[in-house]
């Protein structure tokens, strides 16, 4: 057939990409002996490798084609993104990593859900947790499947929903066969190609665009000098806002902090903290800018940000076939890092919080097959929101870090180093920070003063100030392994 003679070498490299995914998936399952070997890999894994996979979970295809494709609308402004992304990956290694790790092995924890359930003594507060991450979980898996299906359909010419559907079979397949082994062992793998596309990528588009300094070309144009604006497209305070709401998630997303649950030791931290903020560092100033380059390769304008870097790949002209091939490849792997590690997030918030509340399992074999299960109904679930999504990638990614932000950074931050509290703080940030959220931009339209103001702000804000306020005045509530982990 034509069409696979144009694309055999894509589609040799998807299969070799794919047999390798299913063996790992084949070796995590041999590995998973109960449910803490599903869920966090038996919290026996090095700090090098939990730090490439807490890289590569974030690094998706929000990072590659979200991301890199954003600074053609937003200019210079959205190279701030870098120093926010590496920042605050440190600082979660840094602050949150070795009590959290301690706390939650303490309580045998392994959902972000089950740890504000045991810490604060709340079932109320570890359901409605438990509500939050799956809500947001939907959400950003919904902007991921977005991003590869726009890939797949301009390389492979495809239908848009015949590449989700492709994509979601393999996903499903080895996240549910082989769980957090499986996913970390893809990871690692993902991550080092993923790394070497981001210096395929930007040299090959600088290379196309004229040279590193063909940036001064862009900003000597009438009609691209606005680029280098810090107010191109929006405030600059809306800009911060944004890239803060799609970073910090690295402090409160369940599917970053499950990394920290599986770590084997505290001594790890510090081999995680320099392979991730490395990882960071290093892939997104090489792929930021890609943004800015597009603007002197594509002809006319692009109007849907997230069609600049599979426009760049189909082009022809920017990289060579074997290379296109390989960044094919590689944008896939990213999507699929992210893919699996909220699918097996989302799975297991949902059995061990919700269904194994109300209906617990009556031995751990049953308790895996329903986590297997409700891994490939999410899955489902996702590729079928994708087919018709809210937004565009960024859009939503960034309402997914708003909400994890506002929701969880005081039951976390504040619920590891500060012994008040109890399940109405919880709840009442929850509350709070949902409902600012959703009310904010209303607002902006009919206060004028609140339009140059992100939602995330606020919303933390308010959260912080309604747990601190209940907490301090309500009886502090815990666990009795929590009790102890404060006491000691």
């Amino acid at each position: 057939m034509p069409w696979i003679r144009e694309h055999a070498l894509v589609l040799i490299l998807l299969a070799g990409y794919t047999a390798l995914m299913m063996y790992h998936a084949w070796s995590g399952k041999r590995k998973t002996k109960d449910a803490t070997d599903y869920y966090v890999g038996g919290r026996s894994m090095g700090g090098i490798a939990i730090g490439i996979s807490f890289f590569a979970t974030y690094a998706s295809t929000n990072t590659y084609l979200g991301f890199s494709g954003k600074a053609y609308e937003y200019g210079i402004a959205w190279l701030l993104i870098i120093p926010f992304a590496v920042c605050l990956s440190a600082l979660a290694w840094a602050v949150v990593a070795p009590r959290l790790r301690t706390l939650t092995e303490s309580m045998d924890s392994v959902t972000i859900p089950d740890f504000i359930g045991y810490r604060f003594a709340s079932a109320p507060a570890r359901v409605l947790a438990s509500m939050l991450v799956i809500f947001s979980s939907l959400l950003y898996m919904t902007a991921v499947f977005k991003g590869i299906g726009n890939l797949l359909e301009a390389i492979l010419d495809i239908p848009y929903a015949g590449a989700i559907f492709m994509v979601l079979i393999i996903v499903m397949a080895y996240t549910s066969i082989g769980g957090f082994h499986s996913v970390v062992k893809t990871d690692v793998v993902q991550g080092v190609i993923m790394l070497i596309a981001a210096c395929f990528m930007f040299m090959g588009v600088t290379k196309a665009a004229g040279g590193i300094g063909a940036l001064g070309e862009l900003r000597g144009a009438s009609e691209t000098a606005n680029l280098f604006d810090w107010d191109t497209a929006k405030p600059l305070s809306v800009v911060i806002g944004i890239t803060f709401a799609t970073t910090i998630k690295f402090l409160v997303d369940p599917r970053q902090l499950s990394r920290f649950f599986a770590l084997k030791d505290r001594r790890e931290i510090l081999k995680g903290i320099a392979v991730s903020t490395a990882s960071f560092a290093i892939v997104f100033s090489l792929l930021v800018p890609i943004g800015l380059y597009a603007h002197l390769i594509l002809d006319g304008p692009v109007e849907d940000t997230d069609q600049v870097v599979p426009l760049l790949l189909s082009s022809g002209e920017v990289f060579s076939t074997w290379v296109t091939a390989f960044l094919f490849i590689a944008i896939i792997s990213a999507a699929m890092s992210s893919l699996d590690s909220v699918l097996l997030v989302m799975a297991c918030t949902c059995q061990r919080d919700l269904v194994g509340l109300v209906r617990p399992p009556r031995t751990e074999s049953g308790e895996l097959m329903q986590t297997r299960v409700l891994v490939a109904v999410f899955a489902i679930v996702t590729a079928v929101l994708a087919l018709n999504p809210p937004g565009g990638i960024v859009a939503m990614t960034s309402f997914s870090g708003s909400l994890y932000g506002a929701c969880f950074l005081p039951p976390i931050l504040l619920g590891i180093y500060w012994r008040r509290g109890n399940g109405a703080a919880v709840i009442g940030s929850f509350i709070v920070g949902l409902t600012c959220l959703v009310l904010w931009k209303p607002l902006g339209g009919v206060v004028v003063s609140l339009q140059g103001i992100h939602q995330v702000f606020p919303a933390i804000f308010l959260s912080m100030a309604v747990y601190t306020g209940i907490a301090a005045l309500g009886e502090a509530r815990m666990s009795d392994s929590a009790r102890k982990f404060f006491q000691a």
